[in-house]
C-alpha cells in the first residue's frame, strides 16, 4: 500500500471511528432490589421457568425478553413529566407495551416483608447517574385486584433523595416508612439529572399479616443471575433509539415493541419534588449522603451523558482534527517520496 493510500486509510478510519463513539452515549439503567420489585423478583426466578403464579402469567403476558431486560423499564424524555406521560393501570410498566404483564392487577405478587418506620433501601444500579428518587405507598385501603391508578398512591412521596451513595453497585439510602398495614405497594421514580430520562419500579409489600392468600416472598436477582442473563439482554447501554411519539420512552434494544401508550386526558404534570420526609443524616459519609459532583458515593465514577447541544459539534470538532492530523502525515509522505 502507498503512503498517500495509507494516509487516506488512516484519515477515514480515524473520522468513521470517532464518529461512531459520539453517536452512543450510555445510558442509565436499575431496579428496586430492597422492597423486591416485580420486575427484579420476576427476573430472579428466572424468565424461561418462573415458580411464581404472578410472574408465570407476567411472562406469559409480556414474555421472557421483557425479563431479561429487568434493568430498563423506562421512558427517555421524561423530564418530571411522569402522570401526564403514564396512564392509569399502567403506572408498573410505565406505559410501555413491552413490560405489560407488570401491570397485571392481582394480589398474589411476590412479595416484600416491610416495616413502618427507618428502612435501607437498595437501589441496583447498572449504569450510575446522578439524579434524585422519589418513592410514594399506597393509600389505606389499597386493593391489590385492581389495576394500579395514581390517585392509589399517597399524594406525596414519602422519601425524596437526591445523589445517593453507591455500596457494591446499589444505591443505599434510608428512609422513613409511614404506618401501615396489610398488603401494599411501593413505587418509585428516578429521574435523571443530567437527562430527561426516567426509570420506575413497583414493588409489592406487606406489612403485618398478609389480609389475603399468603403470596411468595420475593427475592432479588444475584449478581451471578445478573451476569449470566446478561448476554441475553436486549437492553443497549450505549444510548435509546428512536423515541416513542406518545411517551418518550426510548427503545432498548430488540425486544421492544411499540413502546408507550398515551398519558390520561387532562392529567398536570406532577410540582417540583417535596423535602424528603426523613431527616437527613447528621453526617455526609452516611449511605444517604449526596455524592460528590461525577462520582458514586463509593469513588466510582458516575456516567455523565445527558449531552447538550455541544455535543455533535465537539464531536465534529475532535475528527477534524485527527482528520488534519492524519493529512499532516499524507503530507509528510509525499515530501519524502519526492
Amino acid at each position: 500500500m502507498t503512503s498517500r493510500r495509507s494516509a487516506a486509510v488512516v484519515t477515514a478510519g480515524t473520522v468513521l471511528a470517532l464518529s461512531g463513539l459520539s453517536a452512543a452515549p450510555a445510558s442509565a439503567h436499575g431496579s428496586m432490589t430492597d422492597p423486591v420489585s416485580r420486575v427484579s423478583a420476576c427476573y430472579a426466578e428466572g424468565p424461561e421457568s418462573p415458580k411464581s403464579a404472578a410472574c408465570k402469567a407476567a411472562v406469559a403476558a409480556s414474555g421472557t425478553q421483557a425479563f431479561y431486560d429487568w434493568n430498563a423499564v423506562n421512558i427517555a424524555n421524561a423530564a418530571g413529566q411522569h402522570r401526564r406521560l403514564i396512564p392509569d393501570g399502567e403506572l408498573c410498566s410505565a406505559g410501555n407495551d413491552k413490560y405489560r404483564g407488570l401491570d397485571l392487577a392481582r394480589a398474589d405478587w411476590p412479595a416484600s416483608r416491610l416495616s413502618s418506620g427507618s428502612h435501607t433501601f437498595h437501589y441496583k444500579g447498572t449504569a450510575p447517574h446522578r439524579g434524585s428518587f422519589e418513592l410514594y405507598v399506597t393509600k389505606d385501603g389499597y386493593d391489590p385486584s385492581k389495576p394500579l391508578k395514581w390517585s392509589d398512591l399517597e399524594a406525596k412521596p414519602f422519601l425524596t433523595v437526591t445523589d445517593p451513595g453507591m455500596q457494591n453497585g446499589d444505591y443505599v439510602f434510608r428512609g422513613t416508612v409511614p404506618k401501615k398495614s396489610g398488603r401494599h405497594l411501593i413505587y418509585s421514580i428516578w429521574q435523571r439529572s443530567d437527562s430527561p430520562e426516567a426509570f420506575y419500579t413497583c414493588s409489592d409489600v406487606v406489612f403485618g399479616k398478609d389480609g389475603g392468600s399468603p403470596a411468595p416472598s420475593a427475592s432479588a436477582p444475584t449478581e451471578q443471575q445478573i451476569e449470566d442473563g446478561a448476554d441475553h439482554s436486549s437492553v443497549e447501554h450505549g444510548g435509546h433509539g428512536d423515541d416513542d411519539p406518545a411517551t418518550g420512552a426510548g427503545d432498548t434494544g430488540a425486544g421492544n415493541e411499540g413502546a408507550g401508550s398515551k398519558g390520561a386526558e387532562g392529567a398536570t404534570a406532577p410540582s417540583a419534588a417535596p423535602a424528603s420526609s426523613s431527616p437527613a443524616p447528621a453526617a455526609p459519609a452516611g449511605p444517604n449522603a449526596p455524592a460528590p459532583a461525577g462520582t458514586s458515593g463509593s469513588g466510582v465514577e458516575l456516567a455523565e451523558t445527558g449531552g447538550d447541544s455541544s455535543t455533535p459539534y465537539l464531536a465534529i470538532g475532535g475528527a477534524a482534527v485527527l482528520a488534519v492530523g492524519a493529512a499532516v502525515l499524507f503530507g509528510a509522505a509525499r515530501r519524502r517520496r519526492a
